[in-house]
């Protein structure tokens, strides 16, 4: 490696580098260099060409390539698996029952982003967090006082009494009009999207088959997406069976988390609202594949598991057939699914939707 030319030089060249630039086809290019001044890349160049006046960086043959942007995290959890299910309601109260709860609170989300960062995650998606803490973050970020991925922050999110993650990370909305209500107030915390929980998801079933039970009533949904859209916020929905993708669809979400079983209707939608499908197979796997002894799961959840696991490679494999624009997150914070697992998501997308490394990496980035 050269040494430094110029103290006040912001131009770095890597070179001996195998690059994949981002376009679909991820076709590896070598005997390129990459220019950047600071944080912007400047243009890649021929071997050969000058680095006079950079920084030179010999990559020795390693893979140079953009940032991985996972879509779905939650934060506050670290994912960490456990024997028992936490009181989520319980923690989070605690959490933000004085000044001192709160910034402790405020500090765990700070060093939890951090990995994933340093696991090449350069942009996330928060998708329920507690009070306002995902957009504190993200503008601490921003101005350098923290350091971690760029966050598209959606702090609380919306639900319903006894729904997904309600009195937890999520207000509890008893009618249209107090749905469209806390939409405006979490708007107040200048988020950059609205989330909603829809059905119901694995651990919240009661019985066998039952996974993603509709929770918010479709006027509900309505109200909501209206005022956020109103607000200038695109709407993303937890949402785990076919009648779930059908109600949020239909009342005006922008993507749908997770997804469920979709047949030709459910297709017709997503391209009428232009919408997109945001996978995850991470948290559904161990419930539907690890052995019980290991998951900690109940027959039912694993049972449930499946159905989700089994609903959302149905959905990815449809809506990629069809064109319709599918991401990939982790759902972070759920069992087994740590701040640094992002490259797993990859891997299930491969292994399991039946895409190509290229196109995992494509999607990925």
């Amino acid at each position: 490696m050269k040494k430094d030319i110029g103290t006040e030089s912001t131009r770095t060249a890597y070179i001996n580098g195998i690059i994949l630039t981002g376009e679909k086809d991820m076709t590896p290019i070598k005997d390129m260099i990459l220019f950047t001044d600071g944080d912007k890349i400047e243009g890649i160049k021929h071997e050969g060409a000058s680095t006079d006046g950079c920084r030179v960086i010999d990559l020795n043959g390693s893979y140079i390539m953009p940032g991985l942007i996972n879509m779905h995290v939650h934060i506050p959890g670290s994912g960490k698996p456990k024997k028992k299910q936490s009181d989520v309601k319980k923690l989070v109260k605690l959490m933000t029952s004085n000044a001192l709860m709160k910034k402790i609170a405020y500090e765990m989300c700070a060093s939890y982003v951090k990995p994933e960062l340093f696991s090449g995650v350069t942009t996330l998606r928060s998708v329920g967090g507690i009070q306002d803490l995902d957009a504190k973050l993200r503008d601490d970020i921003n101005s350098g006082k923290r350091v971690g991925p760029r966050i598209l922050a959606g702090n609380m999110a919306v639900s319903v009494p006894g729904g997904h993650m309600a009195g937890s990370l999520a207000y509890e909305a008893t009618s249209a009009a107090e749905a469209a209500e806390y939409v405006r107030k979490i708007a107040e915390t200048k988020p950059d999207l609205i989330k909603l929980m829809i059905t119901g998801g694995v651990l919240d079933a009661k019985i066998k088959g039952e996974p993603g039970v509709l929770k918010m009533p479709p006027e509900y949904v309505k109200a909501a997406c209206d005022e956020a859209h109103k607000r200038g916020l695109m709407v993303a929905a937890h949402v785990e069976s076919p009648e779930g993708v059908r109600v949020a669809l239909e009342n005006g979400v922008d993507t749908i988390e997770h997804g469920a079983k979709a047949d030709d209707g459910i297709i017709s939608l997503f391209k009428e609202k232009h919408a997109a499908l945001i996978t995850t197979l991470s948290p559904a796997l161990p419930y539907a594949l690890f052995d019980r002894s290991v998951s900690h799961a109940t027959e039912l959840s694993q049972f449930n598991g499946e159905v989700v696991f089994e609903g959302i490679i149905d959905c990815s494999e449809k809506c990629l057939a069809n064109g319709i624009p599918v991401g990939l997150g982790t759902d972070t914070g759920c069992p087994f699914i740590t701040h640094y697992d992002m490259w797993r998501e990859l891997v299930y997308f491969h292994k399991y939707c039946g895409v190509s490394n290229k196109f995992a990496l494509y999607t990925a980035t």
